[in-house]
């Protein structure tokens, strides 16, 4: 019971149950709120159910923030190895160089080569889903104290045991904290790509948008404002329980 009831305090719980019972719940309701909007608006959006629009925009977000994160950790391991630490310098530009393109144009440089639809969205959440993984590795891994490291060298940890033993799980807290603005960045960032045609919860927005429907924005608005919400009130959980894993 205790721990029941401390679950039901954590407003993950509270945001995720909100964001669910709209995700399923929403074509049920949203013929109700008729009087929110202007005479003859459609209120439901038929070209895809929200749950295939949940669905679709979790993996298109997933998948990217998956690469993201492997590639933005291992930039940040390179930069803070011996062989590499001369190149951290140069991968801090690149990334913030890639920062300052508008996902927009992003999309429309990607699209001659890699089609429309998810290639080039993914592509948009890669490029921005990097930096924020990268930054924080390295700073995790800059911030493990030398006479830990110096320890570790002592005890006969060999340079992959200190790495996956010692400075990765002391590292942790501060990592999760950039995977932790890079997904939530991929989340909303996703929504632009329905405009090049991925099926995401920005197709409710921009078909609201083209045609004059503020009912199909605010149902697509709301719906990715959760999904962020509820995924970065998540990873918080998760990043407030690290310290006490960490050896």
């Amino acid at each position: 019971m205790r721990a029941a009831g401390r679950l039901a305090r954590r407003p993950v719980v509270g945001v995720g149950a909100v964001f669910l019972g709209l995700t399923f719940g929403m074509g049920a309701l949203a013929p109700h709120l008729g009087f929110l909007f202007p005479e003859g608006t459609r209120l439901v959006y038929t070209r895809a159910t929200f749950p295939e629009l949940v669905a679709s925009h979790a993996l298109l977000t997933g998948s990217a923030s998956l690469i993201a994160i492997g590639i933005g950790l291992a930039a940040a391991l390179f930069a803070t190895r011996p062989s590499g630490r001369a190149y951290a310098a140069t991968l801090d530009r690149l990334g913030a160089l890639a920062q300052t393109f508008p996902p927009v144009a992003v999309l429309a440089l990607a699209v001659p080569s890699l089609g429309y639809g998810d290639l080039p969205t993914a592509f948009a959440l890669v490029l921005y889903g990097v930096l924020p993984v990268m930054g924080a590795g390295m700073a995790g891994l800059r911030s493990v104290p030398a006479s830990v490291l110096e320890a570790a060298d002592g005890s006969g940890f060999s340079p992959a045991g200190r790495l996956w033993r010692i400075e990765l799980p002391l590292a942790a807290p501060i990592l999760l904290a950039g995977i932790r603005t890079s997904v939530t960045i991929g989340i909303g960032t996703a929504t632009i790509g329905s405009t090049v045609g991925a099926l995401t919860l920005g197709s409710p927005i921009i078909d609201g948008l083209s045609g004059d429907n503020p009912a199909f924005v605010l149902q697509g608005t709301v719906l990715v404002a959760l999904f962020a919400v509820t995924v970065d009130l998540a990873l918080g959980e998760v990043q407030r329980a690290l310290p006490r894993r960490a050896p």
